[in-house]
C-alpha cells in the first residue's frame, strides 16, 4: 500500500502541471474569442467600405468635368486627364459609374469612370451643366455647337 501513495502524489503533479498549461492557454483562447470567423459577406462589405474615397465633389448629369486617369507605362506611373460632359450617372455607393463623353478630332468619345476605383486619381468639376434629363443620350447625335449644354449657377 505504501506504493499506492506515491502514485497518487505523481497523480496529484501531474494534474497540478496540466492546471498550470490550463491556465497559461485560457488568456491566449480569451483574445482569440474577439477575433471571430468574418462571413464572406462582412469581409467584402469591410473591404469595399475601406475603398470608398471621402473627398469625392457632387456630380450631376450635365457637368462639365475633368478625371485625372492613372496610366501605367512600364515602371513610370502619370496622371492624364480627361474633360468632357457627364451624360449619365449609374449605380451607387462602391459601384458609382459615370459615362463622361468629349469630341476628340471630330470623333465623340465615351469613357465610363468607376468613381472609386484606384485609376481615377482625381475629379474636378469645371462647370455646372442645366440639364432637364437624367439621361442625355440625346448629345450623341448632335454636332458642334449643338452639343452646348447651358450653364448652371445656383450649385
Amino acid at each position: 500500500m505504501a506504493a499506492d501513495p506515491k502514485d497518487t502524489t505523481v497523480a496529484d503533479e501531474s494534474t497540478e502541471t496540466s492546471e498550470e498549461v490550463v491556465t497559461t492557454e485560457a488568456p491566449a483562447e480569451a483574445s482569440a474569442a474577439p477575433a471571430r470567423r468574418l462571413s464572406p459577406e462582412e469581409l467584402i462589405r469591410g473591404f469595399e467600405a475601406d475603398q470608398l474615397k471621402a473627398e469625392l465633389p457632387d456630380i450631376y448629369v450635365g457637368d462639365t468635368v475633368r478625371v485625372g486617369v492613372r496610366i501605367s507605362e512600364g515602371n513610370k506611373e502619370r496622371v492624364q486627364p480627361y474633360e468632357g460632359v457627364v451624360i449619365s450617372k449609374r449605380h451607387g455607393g462602391m459601384n458609382e459609374t459615370i459615362t463622361v463623353r468629349r469630341i476628340f478630332q471630330g470623333i465623340g468619345v465615351e469613357r465610363v469612370f468607376m468613381l472609386h476605383s484606384p485609376q481615377v486619381a482625381s475629379i474636378k468639376v469645371e462647370r455646372r451643366g442645366k440639364v432637364r434629363r437624367a439621361k442625355l443620350f440625346y448629345l450623341r447625335e448632335r454636332v458642334g455647337k449643338a452639343t452646348r449644354v447651358k450653364q448652371r449657377f445656383d450649385r
